[in-house]
Order: structure tokens, then sequence, then C-alpha cells
């Protein structure tokens, strides 16, 4: 799937939930939402690494399917940001060097 259709597929499915669950889908929300992510994927690092405490332990493949979860929601509210804040996200990755591509997964 095309890099540009999964920032839009995210979009379209973060608007259904707002639209759901009665919450403003802006710039504001999408940016605290993102802290909001990032807090719980580094949470699911510490726990991941066993840098927590004990009782939080998971088996390796569960810890590692939260640290996939959380990613995946860090990724689907940075798409959210960008769509938001109107960047051409395939433009801004290759112009910071991060691939030199043409947009597709």
């Amino acid at each position: 799937m095309e890099f540009k259709k999964v920032q839009k597929e995210c979009v379209r499915n973060m608007i259904r939930y707002g639209k759901e669950f009665d919450i403003c889908i802006d710039k504001d929300y999408a940016l605290l939402k993102l802290y909001e992510e990032v807090g719980e994927f580094t949470q699911s690092i510490l726990i991941h690494r066993k840098k927590s405490r004990p009782e939080k332990f998971l088996p390796e493949e569960e810890s590692k399917k939260e640290v996939a979860k959380e990613l995946a929601d860090v990724v689907g509210f940075a798409l959210l940001n960008a769509e938001l804040l109107d960047i051409d996200l395939v433009k801004a990755l290759e112009e910071k060097g991060w691939f030199n591509g043409d947009g597709s997964l």
C-alpha cells in the first residue's frame, strides 16, 4: 500500500473515531494524543526491557506485541498531525534524507 494511502486511511479512521465518541479531532487533540502515545510507547519499551516494576513484566512475545501496538499509535498520530498541518510526509522524509523513493511502502 502506498504511504499516502496509509495516511489517508489512518486519518479517515480517526475522523470516524471522533464522530463515534464526540471528540473534536483538531490540531490540539492530535498533538496532545501524539505526546500521550509516545509516553505509552516508552512505558511499553521499559516493560519489554524489564526496566519497570516486576509485576508489570510480560512474556517476551506479549511485551513485543505491546511495543508494536504502541508504536503503531505513535505513527498513526504522527500521520494525523501531518494531515492536519498539511504536510507531505513523503516529501519531508525525502528532504530529510530518510530515503529516496516513490513513496511506496
